[in-house]
C-alpha cells in the first residue's frame, strides 16, 4: 500500500504507542486520585502538557487538552464570542476555514453575532489589507487558519496576529495541519488561541488541545469537575494525552529534517505530474504551502472515480478534507479560489510524509496516467457519440 493521505490522519509512531501502553494496563489510576497510581498519571499528563507547549513556545499552563481539533475550534470561538459580547458581536474569518470553524460561525450567527467571511486570492491567501478593511468598532474575534487542510496554503498568520493585537482584538488560529509540521511561535506571531490535534503528527486519535494565552479570560466549554484548571471538565484521557506529548516531542526533534524531506518529495511529485499529465492545475500557492501537500485539479474526470481506481491499485489519496468526504457539493475551498464545479470535482489531494519514497511517487504518477487516460477516453467517447 502507498499511503498519501497524511492530512487526513497519520500512522501512530511506534515510540508513541510504546509511551502510551503502560497507561492502559499498569498506571491506569484516575489522575485525580491521591494515591500513587493516580499521581503517576497526573505527572504524566503534566509532562505531556510541557512537551506540547514547547512546540509553539507556550507556557505549560496555557495548554488545555481536548478531544481533538474540532472541539478546540468550537471552544475557542464560542467562549471568546460569549466572553466579549458586551464589547461587540462581530467576528472575522475566511471562506476557506475548516468546517469546525465555519459551522461554529454559522451557529454564532444564529445566536445574534455577525460574521464576515473574507475572500482569498487564487492561491488561497488572505490579504491582510482586506482584513484591516473588514475590522469594525464591534469586532471582537478574528479566526484565520494557519495552514489550509485541502490546498496546504500557509496564511500570513504573523501579520494577522500583529493587526489583531494592535486593535485589541482576540486572534485564534486553527493550526491542526501546521502544528508540528512548520515552526510556530505564539508570542512572536501574537496568537491568543490556537487549536491542534495529535493524530496529524503521528499521535493518537481522539486527543487535541487549545492554547489560551495566559491572562485571557475565556469560559469553560465542558462543565463538571475541576479538570484542566476548571476549564474543561471530565476525567483526562491519560493514554491519549501521553501519546500526544510523545508525538509532540518527536515532531520537535524531526521537524526540520522531515520538512526538508517532504518538500523534496512534494516538489518532485508536482514536477512529474505537470510534466507528464495534461489538463491539470496545481491548487494553492506553489511555495507558501505545507511541506507535504500536493493538490491538483484534473480536467474531464470525476475525482471520486480516480480515487476508487487508485485504491484498487493500493494507493490512498483523497478528494479534499476527510471531514467532508461523502458530500456531493464541490469543495468550498476550491470554490473560494475560483474553480468551477467541474474543476473542483476533478481535484485530488496527495499529502506526503517523510516515510514516502520517490519510487512510490513514480508508481503513483504511472497509475494516475493510466487511470486518467482510461477515464478521459471514456468521457471523450461519450461526447463524440452525443
Amino acid at each position: 500500500m502507498i499511503y498519501l493521505d497524511n492530512a487526513a490522519t497519520t500512522r501512530t509512531a511506534p515510540e508513541v504507542v510504546e509511551a502510551m501502553l503502560p497507561y492502559f494496563t499498569e498506571v491506569y489510576g484516575n489522575p485525580g486520585a491521591i494515591y500513587s497510581m493516580g499521581s503517576a498519571g497526573k505527572k504524566a499528563v503534566s509532562m505531556a502538557r510541557r512537551a506540547v507547549a514547547s512546540v509553539i513556545g507556550a507556557g505549560q499552563g496555557e495548554i488545555y487538552f481536548t478531544s481533538g481539533g474540532t472541539e478546540a475550534d468550537n471552544w475557542a470561538l464560542k467562549a471568546a464570542a460569549e466572553g466579549c459580547r458586551d464589547k461587540g458581536r462581530h467576528i472575522i474569518t475566511t471562506k476557506i476555514e475548516h468546517p469546525a470553524v465555519l459551522r461554529t460561525c454559522d451557529y454564532l450567527e444564529e445566536n445574534g453575532y455577525q460574521v464576515t467571511r473574507l475572500d482569498v486570492d487564487r492561491d488561497g491567501l488572505v490579504d491582510p489589507e482586506n482584513l484591516k478593511a473588514a475590522i469594525r468598532p464591534d469586532t471582537v474575534l478574528i479566526s484565520v487558519m494557519f495552514a489550509n487542510n485541502e490546498i496546504g496554503v500557509l496564511e500570513p498568520v504573523g501579520e494577522i496576529g500583529a493587526i489583531a493585537r494592535e486593535r485589541g482584538i482576540l486572534f485564534h488560529t486553527d493550526a491542526v495541519q501546521a502544528f508540528g509540521q512548520v515552526p510556530i511561535d505564539v508570542e512572536e506571531m501574537k496568537i491568543d488561541m490556537l487549536s491542534a490535534s495529535a493524530h496529524k503528527l503521528n499521535g493518537p486519535k481522539g486527543v487535541g488541545m487549545l492554547y489560551v494565552r495566559d491572562g485571557l479570560k475565556i469560559g469553560s466549554f465542558v462543565h463538571g469537575g475541576g479538570q484542566e484548571s476548571k476549564r474543561r471538565a471530565g476525567t483526562e484521557n491519560v493514554p491519549g494525552i501521553v501519546g500526544f506529548g510523545a508525538a509532540a516531542d518527536r515532531a520537535l526533534r524531526v521537524m526540520e529534517e522531515n520538512g526538508r524531506r517532504e518538500r523534496e518529495l512534494r516538489d518532485y511529485l508536482i514536477e512529474r505530474i505537470e510534466a507528464q499529465i495534461p489538463w491539470c492545475r496545481l491548487n494553492g500557492h506553489r511555495e507558501k504551502r505545507l511541506p507535504g501537500n500536493v493538490n491538483f485539479s484534473f480536467q474531464f474526470v470525476e475525482g471520486e472515480s480516480v480515487l476508487i481506481m487508485l485504491d484498487i491499485k493500493g494507493i490512498c489519496a483523497s478528494g479534499g478534507s476527510a471531514c467532508t468526504s461523502g458530500s456531493r457539493e464541490p469543495s468550498h475551498v476550491l470554490s473560494a479560489i475560483g474553480l468551477n464545479s467541474e474543476e473542483a470535482r476533478g481535484s485530488l489531494r496527495f499529502t506526503l510524509s517523510a516515510e514516502n519514497t520517490k519510487e512510490e511517487l513514480d508508481e503513483t504518477v504511472e497509475a494516475l496516467k493510466d487511470i486518467l487516460d482510461r477515464l478521459r477516453g471514456m468521457s471523450f467517447s461519450y461526447i463524440s457519440i452525443r
